[in-house]
Order: structure tokens, then C-alpha cells, then sequence
């Protein structure tokens, strides 16, 4: 397989609820060692869009490609199989577990035979200390419970927990969304860490200014489909920003709103003028 060719592929996906279209025409490609950033307001798309790439939901057209196989995953634990993970908001976390135990939740290391068997801690503890530390992050205590880390510091787990095990695309759902801008910035640094190690990273958000910071493509879902689709150097901040929050519609009301304001000024300058006639 050509290593520029996509991880992950959407051509022309469309999804309905009903009467509602959620996605219609939507192309998207994930390659490895980029981040590929999708943004979009509140009902653009984005969750339907990664709940398609999860496995979760199964696109209504359209066709969705892994390392140029077309695919219908079942479900989640396929894509799962196939190296696609996602971290969501809730981060799937128990907070008042340990570190560890979190890193490790539902995959536990065992050590002996049979029904004789029992969760090898030490080793546990040592590799996720190592993924860790990987990643970049440097925890003074694996006990400590989860749950007292920072926000920042949560994702990051969470996110050396999905490239531990072997994920090659890394779909994070709005990660910074809740952050103040200093653990933004932390969560912004490993997503960089996680496109280092050779992983395609999908990051849906709706800040385009951390979508610019670390992004390689753009694609701009609004209302179900993509506005725009470009690569880091072909578009700027200003145009992100516009084109996200909708820039004809934009020029259209601004268009509309001066002429009002002109038509306010001139009302304004006929009584005057009538006062001065009388």
C-alpha cells in the first residue's frame, strides 16, 4: 500500500434519521502522521461523522474505505480491530480508580494459569509508566485515582491508552471543549505527540484557532455537508473562521444590516429636513 494513500477514506457519505440528513456528499481522507481537523457548529455533523467512522452508525451512501478496502463495520469493536479508536468527551474514565487501572480497564495483564490467575500490578504499572512517558507524559504517581488529574492530563491518558493499544487513527471527539486555555494547550501538545508517532488523527472541534495550531487539512461540516475541504497551506485562520461560521450568510446580513442602518440615517434626515422647511 502507497503510505500517502489514506488510513481511513469517506467518499461521497450520506446519513439520515427520518426525515432529517444528518450528512449528505461528505468526503474525508485520515492519512498517517497528520492531523486532520473537522470543524462545524452545533448540528453541523460532526458526531454523525464519527459515529460513522467508529463503526458506530453505518453510512445510508456513500463509501467508506480502510486502507482502500471498502467496508461495512458492524459495529465499534470492528473498527476497533482495524485500528480506529475513539476518545471521547467522557473519556470512558473511572475516576476514583487509579491511573493503572484505568490505563489498563478491560484489557488487565494477568499472570499464572487457568483459574489460578491474578492481575500482575508490576507490569501494569510499568508499561503504562513507559506509554506514558512516550507520550511525553510524566506522572509522579501511577495511584493516584484518575479522577484528581487535570483535565488535560485525563485526555492525555486517555490518549496514550488508545496508541498502547495500537491504534493507527485516533478519532478525538472536541477534547479542549472543556479546558481553560493552558490544559488546551497541554492536550494540543500530545495530539502533535500522537501525530509524531505515525497515527492518523481525526480532531472534531469547533475552535478553529487549536484546530490551526495543529492541524494538517481542514474539512468545515455545515448543515450535513462539507463547506470546505483544504490542506494547511492553502487556507488561512480568517477564512477557517468565516467559512465555519458561514460567510455568505454573513455578507448577506451585514449587506442587509447596513441598509437598514442607511435607511434609518435617511428617515432620520427627511424629518429633520421638514423641521427646517417649516
Amino acid at each position: 500500500m502507497n503510505t500517502w494513500s489514506p488510513l481511513v477514506e469517506l467518499t461521497g457519505v450520506g446519513k439520515s434519521y427520518g426525515a432529517v440528513r444528518a450528512l449528505r456528499g461528505v468526503d474525508l481522507a485520515v492519512r498517517a502522521g497528520e492531523v486532520t481537523c473537522v470543524l462545524g457548529d452545533n448540528g453541523a455533523g460532526k458526531s454523525t461523522l464519527i459515529k460513522i467512522v467508529t463503526g458506530l452508525h453505518r453510512p445510508d451512501e456513500g463509501e467508506f474505505r480502510i486502507d482502500g478496502e471498502p467496508v461495512r463495520l458492524p459495529g465499534p469493536r470492528a473498527a476497533l480491530a482495524r485500528g480506529i479508536a475513539a476518545v471521547h468527551q467522557d473519556l470512558a474514565t473511572v475516576p476514583l480508580m487509579s491511573v493503572w487501572r484505568n490505563f489498563f480497564l478491560g484489557s488487565e495483564l494477568t499472570r499464572g494459569f487457568g483459574p489460578f490467575r491474578w492481575l500482575d500490578i508490576a507490569r501494569m504499572k510499568r508499561v503504562a509508566d513507559a506509554e506514558l512517558r512516550g507520550m511525553g507524559i510524566v506522572l509522579d504517581d501511577l495511584d493516584q485515582p484518575v479522577g484528581s488529574l487535570s483535565g488535560g492530563q485525563r485526555q492525555s491518558v486517555a490518549i496514550a491508552r488508545a496508541v498502547h493499544f495500537g491504534a493507527r487513527v485516533l478519532v478525538l471527539d472536541e477534547p479542549t471543549a472543556a479546558l481553560g486555555v493552558k490544559q488546551s494547550g497541554v492536550v494540543l501538545k500530545y495530539i502533535a505527540a500522537a501525530r509524531e508517532r505515525g497515527l492518523g488523527v481525526v480532531f472534531i472541534t469547533h475552535n478553529p484557532h487549536h484546530a490551526f495550531l495543529v492541524g494538517d487539512h481542514f474539512t468545515v461540516l455545515r448543515l450535513g455537508a462539507v463547506e470546505l475541504s483544504a490542506a494547511r497551506g492553502d487556507v488561512t485562520l480568517e477564512e477557517l473562521i468565516t467559512r465555519m461560521a458561514g460567510g455568505a450568510e454573513l455578507a448577506a446580513l451585514r449587506h442587509e444590516l447596513a441598509r437598514g442602518a442607511d435607511a434609518e440615517a435617511g428617515a432620520g434626515g427627511a424629518v429633520e429636513d421638514d423641521g427646517d422647511d417649516s
